[in-house]
């Protein structure tokens, strides 16, 4: 999926609409997002060493994993519910090429459990498990 069948899926929308692609390979999420350097979370984090922060970097791998629960979306909402584990281990600057990969690892009614991680050229920047609880749109 691109950018433009993401937005049939996710409310997101620029300047939030962090992810560029998403793949399935069996029942992983695949997502990519490139940091161009013009987004506005690094014009001041920091100055003269622009650096994606983590939570950004944690928003990047929810929006990625949401299409793990594309069957679920129509109608709904996605909300964090929760993070667990996370721990950063790497920067990402602009210029890097986020890879982000997803699997469910539980759920419960509408509440998903998944286990993701975000690296760049293969070296593991951000990883943790993720709780998301879908609600009905409304109007």
């Amino acid at each position: 999926m691109e950018r433009d069948e993401i937005k049939n899926y996710l409310p997101h929308r620029e300047p939030m609409l962090l992810v560029d692609d998403v793949t399935m390979e069996g029942d992983t999420a695949v997502g990519h997002y490139h940091v161009r350097g013009d987004e506005y979370f690094v014009q001041g984090h920091f100055p003269g060493y622009p650096v994606v922060p983590g939570v950004i970097l944690c928003e990047i791998m929810g929006q990625c994993c949401c299409t793990l629960m594309l069957e679920e979306l129509p109608g709904r909402l996605t909300f964090y519910a929760g993070m667990d584990k996370v721990r950063f281990k790497n920067q990402v600057r602009p210029g890097d090429t986020i890879e982000v990969r997803g699997k469910i690892t539980a759920k419960r009614g509408l509440t998903f459990f998944v286990d993701a991680e975000a690296k760049v050229e293969g070296k593991l920047c951000a990883k943790g498990s993720l709780i998301f609880m879908l609600a009905d749109k409304k109007d």
